[in-house]
């Protein structure tokens, strides 16, 4: 019995993606400077306007507006003609410090005693649950929609950057449905792609480059038939884009930042918060400790889940999902995956060596299956094999 499931993904000019960009940005420059900054930065963009506001405590003396200048510019927004420019944009900050009540749990848990465990002294800085999850339907271990979705998006950015198809603007999507036969990936029945162009460009010219040198560059021939559906600029015209067409905010596309809606996404987004946000952090780790699993042949699927409560450094929960895939009981795994990663924000932190300027590229294309972050390493499997 056939079944399907469709994820989508967004460029980099896309109004909420310039958010995640330009709040990452800000991150990545503070922690430049200060790598024990608390920061939660979130950006709207609408028209040629953007505001950049929220909750900073940091010694480091940054300019914020030309940090988001050059994250546009770097997007592609640089001329009037798109409505949206780095260089004439209205920019407008509202920035406050860390809540005094927030820093007070997070500086010093409620579990830590002074010559006690040092990974302790870091608390939650927030309550909220946190997934991670990886699968064996791709090399990267995650599920394929959405790895599709985001290599279509990623094309669609490289073939407008470097010029070979220089009439492109920089908004778009992709959304991508694959086919499913007794469980086994079997084939794409639909993709929907819509990218910005210039005005005046002929559609069908469009179409043929689309379908030459983005899908076919991206998409397997094995995977496409003649029943196969593709649905290019379905309203034919795709002009007005980015802020000018839609207004952006941070962490509005967090499906995309995740699994494509194969998994759950608890919490908050992850764009513009410092690590000791567990938001972000757990999320990472929990990816890690999933996909370090699968690889190690526990599980063909695997789906943990972690809670924390404000201030407390241990979570309050780790669970692990195998949908029938696990070679040993969910609740042994869930002890073993409890034993091989520390949780702790602290220990989280030093792991995955979060505290660097890291983020502004997780911030377009998906924070998981990409091979450059630390989170994805393969270097826990050989602990984990001893279990089987």
């Amino acid at each position: 019995m056939l079944k399907y499931f469709t994820s989508e993904s967004v460029t980099e000019g896309h109004p909420d993606k310039i958010c995640d960009i330009v709040s990452d940005s800000v991150l990545d420059a503070i922690l430049s400077e200060d790598k024990n900054a608390r920061v939660a930065c979130e950006t709207v963009a609408n028209g040629n306007f953007t505001y950049i506001f929220g909750e900073i405590s940091t010694s480091a003396d940054i300019d914020i507006e030309a940090v988001a200048r050059n994250a546009v510019k770097n997007i592609g927004y640089d001329s009037d003609e798109l409505g949206f420019n780095a260089d004439t944009m209205k920019v407008l900050l509202g920035i406050k410090k860390q809540s005094a009540d927030i820093a007070l749990g997070v500086d010093n848990s409620k579990e830590f005693k002074e010559g006690g465990d040092v990974y302790d002294r870091i608390g939650a800085g927030d309550q909220g649950m946190m997934f991670g999850y990886a699968c064996r339907e791709t090399e990267e271990l995650m599920p394929v929609a959405i790895t599709f979705a985001h290599k279509l998006c990623k094309r669609l950015s490289e073939v407008r950057k470097t010029g070979v198809l220089p009439y492109l603007r920089p908004d778009g999507k992709a959304q991508v449905t694959v086919k499913y036969d007794g469980g086994k990936f079997v084939g794409i029945d639909t993709i929907v792609l819509s990218t910005q162009h210039e005005d005046g460009i002929c559609y069908d010219k469009l179409k043929k480059d689309i379908e030459n040198e983005v899908i076919a560059a991206v998409i397997p021939k094995i995977y496409v038939d003649e029943n196969t559906k593709f649905f290019i600029n379905p309203t034919g015209n795709f002009v007005i884009g980015g802020p000018l067409g839609d207004s952006g905010l941070t962490g509005r596309k967090i499906i995309v930042d995740t699994y494509g809606g194969y998994s759950p996404h608890g919490g908050g987004c992850f764009s513009g918060k410092d690590p000791t946000k567990v938001d972000r952090s757990a999320a990472y780790m929990a990816r890690y400790a999933a996909k370090n699993l699968v690889y190690a042949g526990l599980a063909d699927e695997c789906r943990i889940e972690v809670a924390y409560a404000i201030g407390v450094a241990r979570p309050v929960s780790v669970t692990v999902e195998t949908f029938g895939t696990g070679k040993l009981p969910e609740d042994e795994l869930a002890e073993i995956i409890k034993k091989e990663f520390d949780f702790r924000p602290l220990a989280i932190i030093e792991k995955l060596d979060l505290k660097r300027p890291i983020y502004a590229a997780t911030a377009a294309y998906g924070h998981f299956g990409r091979s450059e972050f630390p989170w994805e390493r393969l270097d826990k499997f050989e602990d984990l094999k001893k279990y089987l």
